[in-house]
């Protein structure tokens, strides 16, 4: 295959090595300071330091070197996506990387196609999935979904191998919430576990320090609230029980890796949310998303008490031991996704 990945990233250049080994591979940067550098040390030291490049990758210095490819994979943040699109042919097969609700509009990645390009042969690859273990060929599983059996078809020849095993899914709409959703809900892990690492007994009136108990609630009753969501936009049940659902969240939530429980680690110990995402260095999606998440759940009616608390401790309206005393003293209710 013609295999083009926009999009240099640490997730897109990951996926352009493990596809190197049998098809040819062309990956571009907007940058070109670091499409040079990446070219000539065959090395991406922003996002994957000390991981070595294949030397059969190529680096095309214009966007439209996708133009007749076999398969695009755009591997831009939410915020470029509807950019990109905008510049690809209808009639090449693209899968996307980004999870999140774009900004401004709300909408999901599937939804931003719609808009931009009616008729485009379009998917999303997500699941749960760290870029450095991938680029190393550690085992993972991913899960590419599309309404045209063709794409899911070109991404499977395209990526699967024996450390990458791809998963189908007629259900873009479910995957997408959920790789959205996740991140929000790795930062509430990220605020319970940061709590469980402080000192001291009491974390609010009542509320003892929240540990491995309160990890499990937050995951379990998150999976909840992200199947609410999904439902109420058109989703199958069932797609948030699988890779992109369950197996991201679990993966994000819990991984040393994960940038989004990272926020919620740094300002469970009392950072301010600048200098914790100065710190970071790398995007942390959740951020962007929760917000946005919120919005789309008010207007649908649906309720995810999880998501709005970790909105107003982001905004700063909650500290991070006041979120975790207002979800436990909510009224109780019977278990299930109402």
């Amino acid at each position: 295959m013609n295999l083009v990945v926009l999009g240099a990233g640490a997730w897109g250049t990951a996926l352009a090595m493990q596809a190197c080994g049998r098809h040819d591979v062309s990956l571009w940067a907007r940058d070109p300071a670091q499409r040079e550098r990446m070219h000539r040390t065959l090395t991406n030291a922003k996002y994957l330091p000390g991981v070595a490049l294949p030397s059969s990758l190529r680096w095309p210095d214009d966007i439209r070197a996708a133009q007749g490819a076999d398969l695009v994979v755009v591997a831009t943040p939410m915020q470029g996506l509807r950019q990109t699109l905008g510049l690809l042919a209808k009639e090449t097969p693209v899968v996307w990387l980004c999870k999140g609700f774009e900004q401004g509009s709300g909408l999901l990645g599937h939804e931003v196609a719609a808009q931009v390009a009616p008729g485009l042969l379009g998917g999303v690859l997500s699941g749960p999935s760290f870029a450095q273990e991938v680029a190393l060929n550690q085992p993972t599983a991913l899960v590419v979904a599309s309404l045209h059996d063709s794409v899911c078809e070109r991404a499977k020849e395209a990526f699967h191998g024996p450390s990458l095993r791809i998963y189908t899914s007629p259900d873009p709409v479910g995957v997408e919430v959920g790789g959205a959703v996740k991140n929000v809900l790795a930062i509430a892990t990220g605020l319970c576990d940061g709590l469980a690492e402080a000192t001291g007994s009491s974390r609010g009136p009542g509320i003892g320090v929240p540990g491995l108990n309160a990890r499990a609630a937050l995951i379990t009753r998150g999976l909840a609230e992200m199947t609410r969501l999904g439902v109420a936009l058109g989703a199958k049940p069932a797609t948030f029980m699988g890779l992109s659902g369950l197996g991201d969240l679990v993966l994000t939530a819990t991984g040393a890796l994960s940038r989004n429980r990272r926020v919620g680690l740094a300002l469970a110990t009392g950072q301010r949310l600048p200098q914790v995402l100065a710190d970071l260095g790398h995007v942390a999606e959740g951020v962007h998303t929760a917000p946005v998440v919120w919005a789309r759940a008010q207007n649908l009616g649906v309720d995810m008490p999880i998501t709005e608390a970790v909105v107003q401790v982001l905004r700063g309206e909650l500290t991070p031991e006041q979120g975790v005393a207002r979800l436990m003293s909510r009224e109780p209710r019977a278990e299930g996704l109402a």
